[in-house]
């Protein structure tokens, strides 16, 4: 799935981050690399953006970037 789907409140791991040149390497600076835990914390009223709690702190991002971020569910790991 990929962090855009992903419900308010669960919890997953990144798998991949997708993207190309300039824009991988920011989503890579923003801390959202492989392996990394991301809970979604809000959703803005209309659905754009979405907040996320990564890595301490929180993160806010569009949902056309979210769609470049693959995650497994912390739930299906199990």
């Amino acid at each position: 799935m990929t962090l855009d789907e992903l419900p308010i409140g669960q919890k997953a791991v990144i798998t991949k981050v997708g993207g190309e040149g300039v824009l991988r390497c920011r989503f890579l600076d923003m801390g959202l690399i492989p392996k990394t835990q991301v809970v979604v914390q809000k959703v803005a009223p209309m659905g754009d953006p979405i907040e996320l709690h990564i890595r301490g702190y929180e993160l806010t991002i569009r949902k056309e970037d979210a769609r470049q971020i693959e995650v497994e569910s912390e739930d299906a790991a199990l």
